[in-house]
């Protein structure tokens, strides 16, 4: 689900309207459209929107995304990454400096 739908899905479950964000937040009903319809807002605005929805921003690490999911939808453990996952990831970034012979 976009960043957008999940204001909008976020504004419903509140039981407010676009033109209630106002009153909450400061933002004319037209901005607050645009950004629900898909507009590119600035962070200082999301911010707002954020609180305005009794909300938070957060900036999640990918290694942490599917636990964080699975904690949100109420699952035990882990959940693992879906088989499209590239497999790939963070393979380079691991230095295993003892198979190379060498001290750092």
């Amino acid at each position: 689900m976009s960043l957008h739908d999940q204001i909008k899905h976020r504004r419903q479950a509140l039981g407010l309207t676009q033109a209630d964000m106002r009153s909450r937040i400061g933002m004319p009903r037209q901005q607050y459209q645009r950004l629900e319809a898909g507009g590119n807002p600035r962070l200082d605005s999301l911010s707002l929107v954020a609180a305005g929805l009794n909300a938070e921003l957060m900036l999640i690490p990918q290694d942490k995304l599917y636990a964080v999911k699975a904690v949100l939808e109420g699952q035990r453990g882990v959940a693992e990454p879906p088989l499209d996952a590239d497999p790939w990831q963070g393979l380079l970034d691991d230095h295993d400096t003892s198979s190379h012979g060498h001290d750092s």
